[in-house]
């Protein structure tokens, strides 16, 4: 029995380093990407983006994430793939793939639970951000669009109820998503505005698998783990 423990302590501590070397190649890809970004190194910024989500689900596996964690952030990873194209098919390619992780997270958020004033100021940042952005959207963008922000925004909303890291995850997710909105409807954009949109994308996806994971129960991540 003494053997037994000693194997399963030195597998988990393997996964542990594992899991460490993963979260820090994220980490590492993100901060070239975002460096890429800022001095306008776009062979960069195609090779370090798709890289982003893989190693972030890889590392959410050794921390026995969920199936359906894991799920959301490859659907986020199959969207960045198709929103490196300029053509609008990829963009709305791509905005079905993020569409699809945001089904996963609400599955995710099911049990949880949203205060009602805070239901209040999200769905009155959809309605009105919607009709803002309406008159200014391609024509056949704008059902997509719409239908994309009210699935966004649940996501966001829901999230809340899963502790403030998620909550705060799904907020960035939401700001990042509105920033593309707003290029798309050529609003006024800030300075290096794709900078702003992958340093908030990439906080909001490592912060709500943060959430997700710290809400785990550590009986159902030793039975994934173990095996």
């Amino acid at each position: 029995m003494p053997q037994v423990g000693t194997a399963v302590a030195g597998r988990a501590a393997s996964r542990d380093r594992i899991g460490r070397a993963l979260l820090l190649s994220f980490l590492l890809a993100v901060g070239c990407d975002l460096a890429c970004l800022c001095l306008g190194t776009d062979i960069g910024h195609q090779i370090a983006k798709p890289l982003l989500m893989p190693l972030l689900a890889a590392y959410a596996v050794t921390r026995g994430a969920p199936r359906t964690l894991v799920a959301a952030l490859l659907f986020g990873w199959i969207g960045d793939v198709f929103l490196l194209g300029d053509a609008d098919w990829a963009f709305l390619v791509g905005m079905g793939s993020f569409a699809a992780g945001h089904v996963c997270y609400l599955v995710l958020f099911r049990r949880t639970h949203t205060s009602t004033p805070l239901a209040a100021v999200y769905g009155t940042a959809l309605v009105g951000t919607v009709a803002l952005l309406w008159p200014d959207l391609p024509a056949e963008l704008r059902i997509p669009v719409a239908g994309y922000s009210l699935l966004l925004t649940a996501m966001a909303c829901r999230s809340s109820g899963l502790g403030p890291v998620a909550g705060a995850g799904g907020a960035l997710f939401l700001l990042s998503d509105t920033l593309i909105a707003t290029g798309v409807a050529e609003w006024p954009q800030p300075p290096v505005p794709d900078f702003w949109i992958m340093l908030t994308y990439c906080a909001a996806q490592l912060l709500l698998a943060t959430g997700v994971l710290l809400r785990v129960p550590q009986a159902y991540r030793e039975s994934r783990t173990s095996v």
